[in-house]
């Protein structure tokens, strides 16, 4: 009888003749790799628009830079703050370090404001009506990499002490004297790329520590728990150069926070497909001698599951592909091609190595056969100890799960329904430099504007208005709204006559909701009028932080409308194609989402009562969404698979799902703590994005561990009885 064609697999990849073949071509492929191309964190961030030209924020921001050459380029924000009041002679120091930067220009820079020509009585009229903060602008080219600009700041602190006889940069607020920070775009972009890159090191370390730990306490073998960091490890190391090779060549866009989540993504993942065949493994070493055998028999029980759990994850994620927000879109490939090569890894590389360690890899407690165990007890002269039933937890529960099915379903639906609702009081922002550290340089920049400047100061709104050759002054009617505060004198276009900029400051925060509602009325409100002065196809744009926010709100939820049905009906046609059971599919596609909407709930309650986050950040439903989702069907395919075999196998309906939660309970329960915990690892980085993504996702991954999988699922298979393969006819026996 011929070998099915995954146990030939097995004996190929790990094989006692193969298994060394196929361990050094990862290794050397791996340094091949990165001797030849760079790897994905050397090279150089994207920093670019992160929503299509379309939009009205992109419009104005590109008519402003060709018709306002003194706005052009991306600003750097220096903020001046002394608590006891700037002085004249501050001011002095000021305009001398603008007056050296006007005959030394920085790379980059492209325009200054003349502060050194001014008379220092009218540049201490800018100040704060308080007197105690001067904000004073750089612009630098939009085409300048992020470690040019990096370097900037670097002479301008040095340029800043030679002039001031001190750093103020480096002072702490709550010191006496002046201080100056780097904000605005520049500061921002800067800052962050310094977070990432300090994040990416930080997370390897803690997701390899947390990963050893558990599955030291797990399994208590130090051999097994270094197999999976080994095998994941090296498959980084050819996804590394591979991603770096596709952003060098413009294939690409690298985005650091995409590479940051990644390394958890796959070291969680990887992890959890590697305990998958290493579980079955060791269950076939308890009852088959033969190490090689017995490998290529657990490769053939393991690699379907895996594969069909792997083809979820890497589908699931490279809808991301389909966003028009750059952000998630420059998500789809580092995420979907990394588990794809780990995915790999995990079904070629760990063969071999577990063929190379055989049982060795269990150390101290290595599997043996029955007649194996009773040689060792009389080479030692000890008694033969009873074998254990394996799996006697996870059998009873799935033995109380098919006895008391409806009962499970309700207080199980109960509380991730209950959770589910709490999702809807969840409040959201739309700008970057709220996750940024407290004390980062450029959100201290931010705080000094915001506390000592009129809220709509921070950000002014930008209105253009093409006047189609009319002379025309809307300066008064746009005053008289109730949301403006202040409108500043109308400018006109350098080369365009018909251009004018009207600066408004809004009468409240720029960067709240509320104030992206106002720009939304503000739409409304300059249209009409417009049409009061004949002009009822003039052109107008909006720009400014504010409708910039508002543009990326609604890009971000346009996206959330596409990929999320889209992910879901992808899915379900995967889940439908390997089970071939139209009612079992519905109902793990449902699960998951509702597990979704519950880790969301769920992930508020801690984020906004335990932590104190006023607000959750705009890209968490669709990040977490994306994960939860093809995350969780990792766990129910593998599940399934074993109810499937055993019910081909002739075991009665319950008891095929009983014993399928008895033989998959354990391997499920670690990998969702590993994955869980790797996710976690995210909240410890100071950078509010990553800490709130990683809760809502842990939490998602613990639900469905504990209460989806174990309890929902079966129990919703139960209670359909044999509906629940229908249509698939082998099964309906």
């Amino acid at each position: 009888m011929s070998k099915h064609p995954l146990e030939k697999w097995g004996s190929l990849m790990g094989g006692k003749n193969t298994r060394w073949v196929v361990a050094a071509l990862w290794i050397v492929f791996a340094f091949v790799l990165a001797f030849i191309f760079p790897q994905i964190n050397s090279v150089e961030n994207y920093a670019g628009e992160e929503i299509p030209e379309t939009y009205t924020s992109i419009q104005a921001g590109k008519i402003i830079e060709e018709q306002f050459a003194t706005d052009s380029g991306i600003p750097l924000l220096i903020t001046w703050y002394n608590e006891s009041g700037l002085t004249e002679q501050d001011v002095t120091n000021i305009q001398g370090l603008y007056k050296e930067l006007a005959q030394n220009p920085l790379p980059g820079q492209e325009t200054i404001p003349p502060f050194h020509e001014m008379p220092v009585q009218a540049l201490m009229g800018s100040l704060s009506e308080n007197g105690a903060a001067l904000v004073t602008p750089i612009f630098f080219s939009a085409d300048e990499t992020t470690e040019v600009l990096k370097e900037n700041l670097q002479v301008l602190a040095e340029k800043t002490e030679v002039q001031f006889g001190e750093n103020p940069y480096e002072n702490k607020l709550e010191d006496e004297g002046l201080h100056a920070r780097f904000s605005g775009p520049v500061g921002i972009s800067v800052d962050a790329t310094d977070l990432f890159k300090s994040a990416d090191v930080q997370l390897m370390i803690a997701t390899v520590i947390i990963i050893l730990v558990i599955l030291l306490v797990i399994y208590r073998s130090p051999i097994l728990a270094i197999i999976p960091l080994a095998v994941v490890g090296i498959a980084f190391l050819v996804v590394s150069p591979l991603l770096g090779a596709m952003a060098e060549n413009g294939w690409i866009d690298k985005d650091a926070q995409a590479v940051s989540i990644m390394i958890v993504l796959l070291f969680g993942a990887g992890t959890d497909y590697c305990l998958f065949l290493i579980t079955r493994y060791r269950d076939k070493l308890l009852t088959e001698e033969n190490k090689f055998t017995a490998l290529a028999q657990a490769v053939r029980e393991s690699t379907g599951a895996i594969v069909m759990s792997g083809l979820t994850v890497v589908i699931g994620l490279a809808t991301l592909g389909l966003a028009d927000y750059g952000a998630f879109q420059r998500f789809a490939v580092p995420f979907s091609f990394g588990v794809l090569i780990t995915g790999f890894a995990v079904v070629t590389l760990l063969p071999a190595i577990l063929g190379i360690l055989g049982r060795a890899a269990f150390w101290p407690f290595i599997p043996r056969t029955e007649i194996a165990e009773k040689a060792q007890a009389e080479k030692k002269n000890k008694a033969l100890k009873a074998r254990k039933e394996n799996h006697r937890f996870m059998r009873a529960v799935g033995e109380f799960v098919t006895a008391k099915p409806l009962l499970v379903i309700v207080v199980a639906g109960a509380i991730l329904i209950g959770l589910a609702f709490t999702s809807t009081n969840i409040k959201y922002n739309y700008d970057l430099i709220s996750s940024f550290p407290e004390d980062m340089q450029s959100r201290e920049g931010f705080t000094i504007i915001e506390e000592n400047f009129t809220a709509g100061e921070l950000a002014p709104v930008q209105l253009l208005v093409d006047t189609q050759g009319k002379e025309i002054n809307i300066g008064e009617q746009l005053a008289n709204l109730p949301y403006v505060g202040v409108v500043k004198d109308v400018r006109t276009g350098e080369t365009n006559a018909n251009i004018q900029l009207y600066e408004i400051e809004l009468n409240k925060d720029p960067y709240s909701n509320a104030a992206m509602d106002d720009i939304k009325q503000m739409k409304i409100d300059v249209k009409s009028i417009l049409a009061d002065h004949s002009l009822a196809d003039g052109a107008f744009w909006i720009g400014g932080e504010t409708s910039s926010q508002l543009d990326n709100k609604v890009v971000q939820l346009g996206d959330e409308k596409l990929i999320q049905p889209v992910m879901i009906m992808i899915i379900f046609v995967v889940l439908l194609v390997y089970l071939r059971a139209v009612i079992t599919s519905i109902q793990l596609m449902i699960t998951v989402v509702i597990s979704f909407f519950s880790a969301l709930g769920a992930g508020w309650l801690i984020i906004h009562y335990g932590l104190g986050h006023e607000a959750m950040a705009s890209a968490i439903p669709l990040y977490s969404f994306v994960f939860i989702i093809a995350l969780g069907n990792d766990y129910n395919i593998f599940m399934i698979s074993d109810i499937w075999k055993n019910r081909k196998h002739g075991i009665e309906h319950k008891k095929a799902i009983s014993e399928g939660i008895a033989s998959t309970g354990a391997v499920i329960t670690s990998a969702g703590l590993i994955l869980a915990g790797t996710f976690l690892v995210l909240a410890s980085l100071p950078i509010q994005l990553l800490v709130q993504f990683g809760i809502v996702t842990a939490v998602g991954i613990l639900l469905d561990t504990f209460v989806v999988r174990p309890l929902l699922v079966p129990a919703l298979i139960t209670v359909f009885g044999k509906w629940s393969y229908w249509p698939n006819k082998k099964l309906l026996k």
